[in-house]
């Protein structure tokens, strides 16, 4: 697998796209028939993550929310994509500012932290710990609300076994918390020149819209399920 790694906490104060609200309501996406929802859509789908979620590099219009904006919008959906992701995040700083992002009635939480984690070779006990803590703080608010989380890679010098237990925290919590599981949000993406800028870590245009895709296919159908077919 790849080693992922996301831009370093120095760069929090000059990521213009941290804790940026995506609202693409009025793009001129191609609209397709909408399809029938029995229930009011309204709401937020919650982005919270790293920079490969603020679109570090991009700017937050190129970024995989926004891109899933535009999926919402041609489907007929009004769900509104809100990016809160932060360069340099890690597992435990999602859970300080979780309470925070919980301000407004959250439809899908996009749980997207661990790289940072497994750069720094924090421990992955822990990391699954604060992600935990994210869930449950979330379905405490909200119970209603639907979970994705994005799994992701360690670095593969930390070694087989923090490797293997990081890569089983992502699964083990979707199975426990009755999540859906993006298995590698990076798929296709990582180590690929062409998908990624010239630091080799954070996808470029190309690459941002690679990782929606793989986003989506895990996403619309958690949105169906709980606006359609419930």
């Amino acid at each position: 697998m790849a080693t992922l790694a996301c831009a370093p906490a120095d760069d929090v104060a000059t990521n213009r796209t941290a804790e940026t609200k995506v609202d693409t309501a009025g793009s001129s996406y191609p609209r397709p028939s909408s399809p029938r929802l029995p229930k009011d859509t309204s709401g937020i789908i919650l982005f919270l993550g790293t920079s490969l979620t603020a679109g570090y590099g991009t700017g937050a219009e190129y970024a995989y929310p926004a891109l899933i904006q535009q999926k919402l919008n041609a489907a007929g959906y009004k769900l509104r994509a809100v990016n809160a992701g932060i360069s340099g995040e890690t597992s435990a700083g999602g859970l300080r500012r979780i309470d925070w992002s919980l301000q407004q009635p959250v439809a899908v939480l996009v749980l997207e932290l661990g790289a940072n984690d497994g750069l720094r070779g924090l421990s992955a006990a822990a990391m699954r710990s604060n992600l935990e803590k994210i869930i449950q703080r979330t379905r405490e608010r909200y119970p209603d609300a639907a979970i994705v989380i994005a799994g992701m890679e360690a670095p593969p010098n930390l070694g087989a076994t923090y490797t293997r237990e990081f890569r089983e925290t992502f699964r083990a919590l979707a199975d426990k918390y009755d999540a859906a599981l993006i298995p590698f949000l990076l798929e296709g993406v990582a180590a690929q020149p062409g998908l990624n800028q010239d630091d080799g870590i954070h996808p470029n245009i190309a690459g941002q819209k690679r990782v929606a895709e793989t986003v989506w296919k895990v996403l619309e159908p958690v949105i169906r399920r709980k606006y359609v077919n419930s």
